[in-house]
Protein backbone atom coordinates (compact mmCIF):
# COMPACT_ATOMS: atom_id res chain seq x y z
CA UNK A 1 0.00 0.00 0.00
CA UNK A 2 1.09 3.45 -0.48
CA UNK A 3 0.52 6.57 1.45
CA UNK A 4 1.29 10.16 1.24
CA UNK A 5 1.82 12.54 3.75
CA UNK A 6 1.72 16.16 3.29
CA UNK A 7 1.98 18.69 6.33
CA UNK A 8 0.13 22.02 5.99
CA UNK A 9 0.09 25.20 7.56
CA UNK A 10 -2.11 28.02 6.48
CA UNK A 11 -1.89 26.28 2.62
CA UNK A 12 -5.36 27.43 1.38
CA UNK A 13 -4.05 28.89 -1.73
CA UNK A 14 -1.54 25.99 -2.31
CA UNK A 15 -2.95 22.73 -1.20
CA UNK A 16 -6.13 22.78 -3.88
CA UNK A 17 -3.63 22.60 -6.80
CA UNK A 18 -1.05 19.63 -4.82
CA UNK A 19 -4.25 17.74 -4.36
CA UNK A 20 -5.54 18.13 -7.69
CA UNK A 21 -2.18 16.83 -9.01
CA UNK A 22 -2.07 13.60 -6.27
CA UNK A 23 -5.62 13.09 -7.43
CA UNK A 24 -4.90 12.41 -11.23
CA UNK A 25 -1.77 10.08 -10.91
CA UNK A 26 -0.91 7.71 -12.87
CA UNK A 27 -0.56 5.14 -10.36
CA UNK A 28 -2.66 6.25 -7.46
CA UNK A 29 -2.23 6.11 -3.91
CA UNK A 30 -4.04 4.18 -1.47
CA UNK A 31 -4.51 7.19 0.64
CA UNK A 32 -3.50 10.79 0.76
CA UNK A 33 -2.82 12.34 3.99
CA UNK A 34 -3.08 15.87 5.20
CA UNK A 35 -1.93 16.87 8.52
CA UNK A 36 -3.01 20.41 9.11
CA UNK A 37 -0.48 21.57 11.10
CA UNK A 38 -2.28 23.96 13.65
CA UNK A 39 -3.99 26.51 10.66
CA UNK A 40 -6.32 29.09 11.08
CA UNK A 41 -7.38 29.68 7.94
CA UNK A 42 -9.55 26.93 5.62
CA UNK A 43 -6.47 24.39 5.37
CA UNK A 44 -8.66 21.95 7.06
CA UNK A 45 -11.75 22.27 4.76
CA UNK A 46 -9.65 22.10 1.60
CA UNK A 47 -8.67 18.87 2.59
CA UNK A 48 -11.25 17.48 3.20
CA UNK A 49 -13.14 18.60 -0.12
CA UNK A 50 -10.44 16.88 -2.38
CA UNK A 51 -10.99 13.49 -0.66
CA UNK A 52 -7.81 13.66 1.63
CA UNK A 53 -7.35 11.91 5.19
CA UNK A 54 -7.22 14.64 7.31
CA UNK A 55 -5.54 14.50 10.43
CA UNK A 56 -4.82 17.78 12.97
CA UNK A 57 -2.37 18.72 15.70
CA UNK A 58 -1.51 22.56 17.06
CA UNK A 59 1.08 23.93 15.26
CA UNK A 60 4.57 22.56 16.11
CA UNK A 61 6.09 22.45 12.58
CA UNK A 62 6.45 20.21 9.83
CA UNK A 63 8.23 17.18 11.43
CA UNK A 64 6.06 16.40 14.03
CA UNK A 65 3.22 16.98 11.51
CA UNK A 66 4.64 14.34 9.10
CA UNK A 67 5.50 11.78 12.23
CA UNK A 68 1.69 11.98 12.73
CA UNK A 69 0.86 11.22 9.52
CA UNK A 70 3.35 8.03 9.88
CA UNK A 71 1.48 7.08 12.89
CA UNK A 72 -1.46 6.64 11.37
CA UNK A 73 -0.36 5.89 7.75
CA UNK A 74 -1.34 2.11 6.22
CA UNK A 75 1.04 2.50 3.76
CA UNK A 76 4.27 0.22 3.17
CA UNK A 77 6.16 2.86 1.69
CA UNK A 78 5.02 6.10 2.43
CA UNK A 79 6.04 9.14 -0.19
CA UNK A 80 6.01 12.96 1.31
CA UNK A 81 5.26 15.99 -0.58
CA UNK A 82 4.62 19.83 0.29
CA UNK A 83 1.53 21.79 -0.09
CA UNK A 84 2.94 24.34 -2.23
CA UNK A 85 4.09 21.21 -4.59
CA UNK A 86 2.78 20.15 -7.86
CA UNK A 87 3.71 16.47 -8.67
CA UNK A 88 3.58 15.41 -12.37
CA UNK A 89 0.92 12.54 -13.67
CA UNK A 90 3.77 9.94 -13.21
CA UNK A 91 5.45 11.01 -10.18
CA UNK A 92 4.22 7.69 -7.56
CA UNK A 93 5.04 5.75 -10.29
CA UNK A 94 8.70 7.19 -10.87
CA UNK A 95 8.83 7.41 -7.33
CA UNK A 96 7.78 3.50 -6.37
CA UNK A 97 10.66 2.33 -9.40
CA UNK A 98 13.44 2.25 -7.44
CA UNK A 99 11.89 -0.25 -4.89
CA UNK A 100 12.27 -2.90 -7.10
CA UNK A 101 15.31 -3.47 -5.26
CA UNK A 102 15.07 -4.60 -1.94
CA UNK A 103 17.83 -3.09 -0.49
CA UNK A 104 16.55 0.47 -1.27
CA UNK A 105 14.96 2.31 1.80
CA UNK A 106 14.63 5.77 0.52
CA UNK A 107 14.00 7.69 -2.70
CA UNK A 108 14.54 11.35 -3.72
CA UNK A 109 12.79 13.01 -6.41
CA UNK A 110 13.48 16.44 -8.13
CA UNK A 111 12.44 20.07 -8.58
CA UNK A 112 11.30 22.18 -11.20
CA UNK A 113 9.31 25.38 -11.54
CA UNK A 114 7.00 27.02 -13.66
CA UNK A 115 8.13 30.54 -12.26
CA UNK A 116 9.76 33.18 -14.62
CA UNK A 117 11.20 35.14 -11.88
CA UNK A 118 14.82 35.31 -12.28
CA UNK A 119 15.68 34.69 -8.44
CA UNK A 120 13.23 31.67 -8.95
CA UNK A 121 14.77 30.85 -12.61
CA UNK A 122 18.14 30.78 -10.43
CA UNK A 123 17.31 28.81 -7.90
CA UNK A 124 16.10 26.12 -9.91
CA UNK A 125 19.64 26.24 -11.78
CA UNK A 126 20.78 25.99 -8.40
CA UNK A 127 18.98 22.50 -7.72
CA UNK A 128 19.46 21.72 -11.14
CA UNK A 129 23.22 21.89 -10.68
CA UNK A 130 23.29 19.42 -7.12
CA UNK A 131 21.24 17.29 -9.10
CA UNK A 132 24.17 16.93 -11.51
CA UNK A 133 25.93 16.02 -8.17
CA UNK A 134 23.34 12.78 -7.28
CA UNK A 135 23.08 11.33 -10.16
CA UNK A 136 26.45 10.69 -10.30
CA UNK A 137 26.42 8.41 -7.04
CA UNK A 138 25.72 4.71 -6.68
CA UNK A 139 23.63 6.22 -3.61
CA UNK A 140 23.01 9.37 -1.86
CA UNK A 141 22.67 10.71 1.13
CA UNK A 142 20.08 13.70 1.40
CA UNK A 143 16.28 13.06 0.31
CA UNK A 144 14.75 16.59 0.04
CA UNK A 145 10.96 15.62 2.27
CA UNK A 146 9.28 17.66 -1.07
CA UNK A 147 9.85 14.68 -3.10
CA UNK A 148 10.60 11.85 -0.77
CA UNK A 149 9.87 8.41 0.11
CA UNK A 150 10.35 5.93 2.63
CA UNK A 151 9.42 1.90 3.39
CA UNK A 152 7.75 2.67 6.64
CA UNK A 153 9.47 -0.01 8.52
CA UNK A 154 12.70 1.82 8.48
CA UNK A 155 10.84 5.00 9.60
CA UNK A 156 9.34 3.71 12.49
CA UNK A 157 12.87 2.24 13.39
CA UNK A 158 14.53 4.79 13.33
CA UNK A 159 12.51 7.33 14.70
CA UNK A 160 11.16 9.49 11.86
CA UNK A 161 11.92 13.09 11.73
CA UNK A 162 13.15 15.04 14.65
CA UNK A 163 10.98 17.18 16.15
CA UNK A 164 13.46 19.30 17.43
CA UNK A 165 13.83 21.39 14.08
CA UNK A 166 10.75 23.28 14.01
CA UNK A 167 10.99 24.64 10.88
CA UNK A 168 10.60 23.26 7.09
CA UNK A 169 14.67 23.97 7.67
CA UNK A 170 16.94 20.79 7.74
CA UNK A 171 14.81 18.47 9.44
CA UNK A 172 15.40 16.10 6.35
CA UNK A 173 19.18 16.52 6.21
CA UNK A 174 18.83 14.87 9.60
CA UNK A 175 16.86 12.03 8.80
CA UNK A 176 18.51 11.63 6.17
CA UNK A 177 22.05 11.50 7.18
CA UNK A 178 20.60 9.72 10.33
CA UNK A 179 19.40 6.84 7.64
CA UNK A 180 22.92 6.80 5.80
CA UNK A 181 24.28 6.02 9.34
CA UNK A 182 22.52 3.46 9.87
CA UNK A 183 23.78 1.59 6.56
CA UNK A 184 20.47 2.27 4.65
CA UNK A 185 20.55 2.96 0.99
CA UNK A 186 19.35 5.84 -0.52
CA UNK A 187 18.91 6.32 -4.20
CA UNK A 188 17.92 9.67 -6.15
CA UNK A 189 15.57 9.61 -9.03
CA UNK A 190 15.56 12.74 -11.46
CA UNK A 191 12.61 11.73 -13.08
CA UNK A 192 10.25 11.55 -10.09
CA UNK A 193 9.27 15.52 -10.64
CA UNK A 194 7.61 17.71 -8.66
CA UNK A 195 6.53 21.42 -9.32
CA UNK A 196 7.65 23.49 -6.79
CA UNK A 197 7.05 27.46 -6.10
CA UNK A 198 10.62 28.76 -5.51
CA UNK A 199 11.38 32.00 -3.33
CA UNK A 200 11.28 35.02 -6.02
CA UNK A 201 12.32 37.87 -3.99
CA UNK A 202 15.99 38.61 -3.24
CA UNK A 203 15.18 39.26 0.15
CA UNK A 204 13.05 35.81 0.78
CA UNK A 205 16.14 34.35 -0.71
CA UNK A 206 18.45 35.62 1.51
CA UNK A 207 16.89 34.82 4.70
CA UNK A 208 15.93 31.49 3.33
CA UNK A 209 19.81 30.75 2.96
CA UNK A 210 20.78 32.50 6.58
CA UNK A 211 18.55 29.77 7.85
CA UNK A 212 19.77 27.10 5.91
CA UNK A 213 22.97 27.98 7.43
CA UNK A 214 21.67 28.52 10.99
CA UNK A 215 19.96 24.86 10.67
CA UNK A 216 22.77 23.11 8.90
CA UNK A 217 25.18 23.81 11.84
CA UNK A 218 22.04 22.17 14.24
CA UNK A 219 22.78 19.11 11.77
CA UNK A 220 26.50 18.88 11.88
CA UNK A 221 26.46 19.41 15.77
CA UNK A 222 24.90 15.71 15.37
CA UNK A 223 26.97 14.71 12.35
CA UNK A 224 30.17 16.33 12.06
CA UNK A 225 31.99 14.55 9.56
CA UNK A 226 29.31 15.47 7.27
CA UNK A 227 30.21 19.45 7.18
CA UNK A 228 33.43 17.74 5.12
CA UNK A 229 31.45 15.78 2.17
CA UNK A 230 28.03 14.93 1.27
CA UNK A 231 26.40 13.95 -1.68
CA UNK A 232 24.94 17.08 -2.43
CA UNK A 233 26.59 20.08 -1.60
CA UNK A 234 29.12 21.25 -3.71
CA UNK A 235 32.76 21.62 -2.72
CA UNK A 236 33.18 24.72 -4.47
CA UNK A 237 30.23 26.46 -2.21
CA UNK A 238 32.73 25.70 0.35
CA UNK A 239 35.82 27.77 -1.08
CA UNK A 240 33.08 30.25 -1.88
CA UNK A 241 31.97 30.80 1.80
CA UNK A 242 35.49 30.61 2.92
CA UNK A 243 36.56 33.62 0.54
CA UNK A 244 33.40 35.68 1.75
CA UNK A 245 34.90 35.35 5.17
CA UNK A 246 37.91 36.39 4.07
CA UNK A 247 36.61 39.63 2.47
CA UNK A 248 34.92 40.20 5.52
CA UNK A 249 37.54 40.10 7.13
CA UNK A 250 40.20 42.08 5.86
CA UNK A 251 37.94 44.85 5.02
CA UNK A 252 37.47 45.49 8.41
CA UNK A 253 41.22 45.16 8.91
CA UNK A 254 41.77 48.53 6.36
CA UNK A 255 41.78 50.93 8.76
CA UNK A 256 44.71 49.19 10.22
CA UNK A 257 46.31 48.72 6.98
CA UNK A 258 45.24 49.35 3.25
CA UNK A 259 46.95 45.90 2.53
CA UNK A 260 44.13 44.62 3.84
CA UNK A 261 42.47 46.49 1.49
CA UNK A 262 44.08 44.94 -1.13
CA UNK A 263 43.85 41.07 -0.01
CA UNK A 264 40.18 41.48 0.60
CA UNK A 265 40.04 42.50 -3.55
CA UNK A 266 42.03 40.11 -4.26
CA UNK A 267 39.81 37.65 -2.51
CA UNK A 268 36.59 39.69 -4.31
CA UNK A 269 37.88 38.59 -7.61
CA UNK A 270 39.10 35.09 -6.38
CA UNK A 271 34.77 34.88 -5.26
CA UNK A 272 34.11 36.36 -8.69
CA UNK A 273 35.97 33.99 -10.57
CA UNK A 274 34.47 31.14 -8.81
CA UNK A 275 31.11 31.92 -10.03
CA UNK A 276 32.28 30.69 -13.78
CA UNK A 277 30.62 27.74 -14.00
CA UNK A 278 27.56 28.88 -12.81
CA UNK A 279 27.43 31.60 -14.82
CA UNK A 280 27.95 29.89 -17.39
CA UNK A 281 25.35 27.60 -16.87
CA UNK A 282 22.71 30.72 -16.48
CA UNK A 283 23.88 32.04 -19.73
CA UNK A 284 22.79 28.66 -21.69
CA UNK A 285 19.27 29.64 -20.89
CA UNK A 286 19.35 33.34 -20.97
CA UNK A 287 22.52 35.58 -21.43
CA UNK A 288 21.04 38.39 -19.46
CA UNK A 289 20.77 35.60 -16.54
CA UNK A 290 23.70 34.82 -16.26
CA UNK A 291 24.68 38.71 -15.39
CA UNK A 292 22.47 38.00 -12.31
CA UNK A 293 24.14 34.76 -11.52
CA UNK A 294 27.01 36.06 -10.33
CA UNK A 295 25.47 38.77 -7.92
CA UNK A 296 22.88 35.34 -6.85
CA UNK A 297 26.44 33.12 -5.79
CA UNK A 298 28.06 36.26 -3.78
CA UNK A 299 24.92 36.47 -1.84
CA UNK A 300 24.07 33.01 -1.67
CA UNK A 301 27.89 33.10 0.26
CA UNK A 302 27.27 36.29 2.60
CA UNK A 303 23.66 34.62 3.57
CA UNK A 304 25.61 30.98 4.52
CA UNK A 305 27.92 32.91 6.56
CA UNK A 306 25.97 35.10 8.52
CA UNK A 307 23.91 31.82 9.05
CA UNK A 308 27.44 29.38 9.68
CA UNK A 309 28.39 32.32 12.24
CA UNK A 310 24.72 32.30 14.23
CA UNK A 311 24.49 28.66 13.84
CA UNK A 312 27.92 28.13 15.36
CA UNK A 313 26.50 30.05 18.54
CA UNK A 314 22.95 28.38 18.09
CA UNK A 315 24.61 25.00 18.49
CA UNK A 316 25.15 25.03 22.40
CA UNK A 317 21.96 25.71 23.11
CA UNK A 318 20.22 23.00 20.30
CA UNK A 319 19.32 19.57 21.80
CA UNK A 320 17.77 17.02 19.57
CA UNK A 321 15.12 14.68 20.53
CA UNK A 322 16.44 11.67 18.88
CA UNK A 323 20.13 12.28 19.60
CA UNK A 324 20.07 8.74 21.39
CA UNK A 325 19.52 7.58 17.55
CA UNK A 326 23.40 8.68 17.06
CA UNK A 327 24.56 6.83 19.47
Amino acid sequence: MISIIIPAFNAISTLPTCLEALNKQSTPADEIIVVDDGSDDNTSQVAKAHGAKLLTQPHQGPAAARNLGISQARGDIILFTDADCEPVVNWIAEMLIPFSDPQVVGVRGSFQTHQKEKVARLIQLEFEERYDLQEKRPTIDLIDSSAAAFRVSALQELGGFDPSFPQANNEDVELSYRFEKAGCRLLFNRKAVVFHRHPYTWKAYLLRKIKRGYWRMMVYKMYPGKALRDSYTPQLLKVQIALMYSILGLSGLTLVSPIFGWTAAIALISLCLTTIPFVKRAMIQDRTLGIYALFFIILRAFAFSIGIIGGAVGMFFFHPTLSEKND
